[in-house]
């Protein structure tokens, strides 16, 4: 089942949305809506493509920004989020936009999510995997059936380096332990997804990744 994956990168912080749909089909979910909003719901539209859920990897302003523009434009859109995080939404003290002046907010979500949950959208079916440590409820996103597996990872992995842990519920051991459990756990070409910068695999974060890897 190939996936077509679409990346807009969101100013200041150079976070990754993605838009994702099974290839050559219409609908599809956003994963981890973040600033610049107008610029995304501009891809969607160009690209012909057509939302039928938010899926949320965690709950920190820059992954979190577009909610509500979303939700203007596709009033029915599910909003989803790891159980842990789900207080960051409406919280701005919690999603850490107070601590910029911003004051920002979404909607609350309508599901969350846990450790060993299954949801399906668009043809497609993620499963979800709890790795907290860079924020309490973080989750990631491996979707089934895809050959290499593709895993939307938001601020866990990333191409040589981790998320960080000096947020508020931040744990640096428990990031790491999850990254072993859940991510390294899989097979050497899955494709990590992250929440910045570019994508990488599970092979080569344990080969090589400075914090984590298996063989640093």
């Amino acid at each position: 089942m190939p996936l077509e994956i679409t990346t807009v990168v969101s100013a200041p912080y150079q976070e990754n949305t993605y838009l994702v749909r099974r290839a050559g089909e219409r609908d599809g979910i956003v994963i981890d809506p973040g600033f610049e909003p107008e610029r995304l719901i501009q891809k969607i539209r160009s690209l012909d493509f057509n939302p039928v859920a938010i899926l949320l990897t965690h709950g920190h302003v820059d992954h979190i920004a577009g909610n509500s523009a979303l939700r203007e434009v596709w009033p029915e859109l599910p909003i989803l989020i790891g159980a842990g995080d789900a207080p960051m939404l409406t919280n701005p003290q919690l999603n850490l936009s107070a601590w910029g002046g911003m004051a920002i907010v979404s909607p609350p979500a309508t599901q969350l999510l846990h450790e060993g949950d299954v949801v399906e959208f668009a043809g497609m079916t993620f499963d979800i995997r709890d790795i907290p440590g860079h924020s309490p409820g973080h989750i990631v996103y491996l979707v089934a059936g895809t050959q290499p597996l593709e895993v939307f990872g938001g601020d866990v992995l990333f191409q040589g380096s981790v998320g960080r842990t000096d947020f508020p519920g931040g744990n640096g051991r428990q990031l790491a332990a999850g990254i072993h459990a859940r991510l390294f756990t899989l097979p050497d070409d899955t494709r990590v997804h992250p929440g910045h910068g570019p994508s990488t695999t599970t092979g080569i974060e344990k080969a090589s990744n400075p914090f984590v890897g298996l063989r640093r």
